[in-house]
């Protein structure tokens, strides 16, 4: 399962899941028959009002705005709504560039621009074979712009992110973490579990900063506030264990 990492401000690394040919459908059509039902409630309105029959400027005024409605849709809501049309956002999936930050504008215009290749001249079979057959589910746009999309829940499972068995050998790496308490440990879970369905990233580095302040010790090299934390966990109960077991 193909995945992509994110790394936030705070420096804390996320795995997301490469959004798949399925979601991307399902996206699509949830926004198709938005307009679907935009276009029926305009009949049902001008219906309402006597119809627009008589009246051919402004017929063609709401075609017009309709259209361009229709043509600047994906865009607009893009940029707006961070890499989420309404589709994308029901189905839980999200533009990102693939060095994890958020899209610029040109790389949401270089991808809105091919949807011409992708789905108008080629009646969507380009795009779909390409999603299909690229690495990291990608069709043209993103290739062309270095963007994929992503499902927003996080890869990462909150039982292996919390509770990572420890070996009998294990060799805690902050021995200081015998001054925390059972309610320290079940605060750190319970931000862990809130950043798991919320992605606050910030809550993590906060909580990761008070413990190192209370502990007075530093982070490892190439070790981020998720994995301190993480580390902090598995060193308590390796050493609580240890100690229950004389």
């Amino acid at each position: 399962m193909q995945t992509i990492r994110i790394t936030t401000s705070q420096n804390i690394d996320i795995d997301y899941e490469v959004a798949g040919v399925g979601e991307r459908i399902l996206a699509r059509l949830i926004d198709f028959a938005l307009f679907i039902v935009v276009f029926l409630a305009g009949l049902i309105v001008s219906g309402a009002f006597g119809g627009l029959s008589g009246n051919s400027v402004a017929v063609v005024v709401l075609l017009v705005i309709y259209a361009v409605l229709f043509v600047f849709y994906d865009l607009v809501c893009e940029i707006v709504l961070n890499g989420q049309s309404l589709g994308k956002r029901v189905m839980k999936i999200k533009v990102i560039s693939l060095n994890g930050a958020r899209p610029t504008f040109s790389q949401y215009l270089m991808r809105w621009l091919f949807r011409i290749v992708d789905f108008t001249l080629t009646s969507q079979a380009c795009g779909l074979i390409s999603v299909a057959v690229t690495e990291k589910h990608q069709r043209v746009g993103d290739l062309v712009a270095g963007t994929t999309l992503i499902k927003t829940q996080p890869r990462t499972l909150l039982d292996n992110l919390v509770f990572t068995p420890v070996a009998d050998n294990y060799e805690p790496v902050f021995k200081e973490a015998a001054l925390l308490t059972d309610a320290d440990i079940n605060l750190i879970h319970d931000v862990l579990t809130n950043f798991l369905k919320t992605g606050n990233s910030m809550i993590v580095y906060n909580m990761a900063q008070r413990i190192r302040e209370h502990l007075q010790v530093s982070l490892k090299p190439n070790m981020n506030s998720l994995q301190f934390l993480q580390t902090i966990i598995k060193d308590y109960s390796h050493i609580i264990a240890q100690a229950d077991a004389l």
